[in-house]
């Protein structure tokens, strides 16, 4: 019996488990991640800006053996790809077939200095604690580093927290380079931007953190920040093991993987981990495409242990939504352009539908409906 062995167990993970689980006869299936839970990040911001339960966005991962996989709630330190073989603190599993699936984590670039300082927003526990540090109320204003899909996202929901309260905070968003959402159409960075202004939401392009103490932060234009609640949402990188393969990676760590999602023999990479090249560029990190490459690795791999011919990764792109405090959100589906509630519409009714489990869905949109979601 050949033995499969996914590492990570988010869209990517479970959508091949998903697969993979209908040949538990045939094949042994292991599945490793470091968290117990699943963790739904599309929602993560509005935890604190829409007042979503956190409750609803975890799905513990301890029920996948219920349907015959075996789940080993420890973290990969390093993966030898020539013995077939991953090691935990505690194991060391072998395997036949591979699949990476193992997501990113927010990239701090070596910088400590900032890591002790700052928060982040990789899982729902992160989110309670932004939650609690905005309670406190322990804070002068709030500074978000990244101007991207996070950083915005993020920014919207502290103001909707703030709003709800009769808080008068400022926020101030700092990115790098020169402009905010760069991959994006410039109608769009417009748009946003004039929806930040609105929300008095202030942005700094061409800026980035000089210095970061414990109870201030200076910018590299030279302005300093008293007190503030600081969020590091300026990027991500695949996790440490991944850093120390000895194979072809972007400069994130993300595996460059063939027109199968393979990268060596019997071995898959699939979601954000997996840097599939498209159209003279890359896939974006989604979660539509996320859950499609883990389904097609799965079948890949299905493949290879029958002798089958693999097949060819086909993205569809339904597009993106850029959720925004006021419910002002813009984004671009099944090829049109949206704005404004429709938007929002539309990303929360696809969160729903793809959040895990009846309780959850459900929980969600009771959340929404009663007005915890409300800005």
């Amino acid at each position: 019996m050949k033995k499969i062995l996914i590492i990570g167990a988010g869209f990517a993970g479970l959508a091949a488990c998903r697969i993979l689980k209908r040949i538990k006869k045939e094949a042994q299936l292991v599945i490793i991640d470091k968290n117990s839970y699943s963790n739904f990040l599309p929602l993560l911001p509005d935890v604190f800006g829409r007042r979503i339960n956190p409750d609803f966005l975890v799905w513990p991962l301890d029920r996948l053996e219920k349907g015959g996989v075996s789940f080993i709630n420890e973290e990969v330190l390093a993966l030898n790809l020539a013995n077939k073989e991953a090691s935990t603190v505690n194991n060391r599993i072998s395997y036949d077939y591979l699949l990476l699936a193992c997501g990113s984590e927010t990239n701090f670039y070596g910088n400590d200095m900032i890591r002790q300082r700052a928060l982040k927003l990789d899982d729902a526990h992160n989110a309670q604690e932004i939650t609690a540090a905005l309670k406190n109320k322990n804070f002068g204003s709030c500074l978000v580093a990244g101007g991207g899909y996070t950083g915005i996202e993020i920014s919207c929901g502290l103001r909707a927290y703030f709003d709800s309260r009769g808080m008068d905070k400022k926020i101030i968003i700092v990115e790098r380079a020169p402009q905010i959402l760069g991959p994006l159409p410039s109608w769009m960075r417009d748009y946003v931007l004039e929806n930040l202004s609105k929300l008095n939401i202030r942005v700094l392009s061409g800026v980035f953190i000089d210095s970061a103490e414990k109870d201030s932060i200076r910018l590299s234009s030279g302005e300093i920040l008293e007190r503030p609640l600081f969020i590091w949402a300026a990027g991500v990188k695949a996790p440490g093991f991944i850093q120390n393969l000895n194979i072809e990676k972007t400069t994130q760590g993300r595996i460059k993987v063939d027109e199968h999602l393979s990268f060596a023999q019997g071995c898959f990479a699939a979601g954000d981990v997996a840097n599939f090249s498209y159209k003279d560029n890359f896939l974006r990190m989604a979660v539509q495409f996320a859950i499609t490459e883990g389904e097609l690795a799965a079948h890949n791999i299905n493949s290879s242990i029958r002798g089958r011919p693999l097949k060819k990764y086909r993205p569809l792109d339904l597009g993106y939504v850029i959720p925004m405090a006021n419910n002002r959100s813009c984004g671009r589906v099944m090829g049109f352009e949206v704005r404004g509630f429709l938007a929002t519409f539309l990303h929360y009714s696809m969160c729903i539908y793809r959040s895990l489990g009846f309780k959850n869905k459900f929980g969600l949109l009771a959340e929404l409906l009663k007005g915890g979601g409300r800005c």
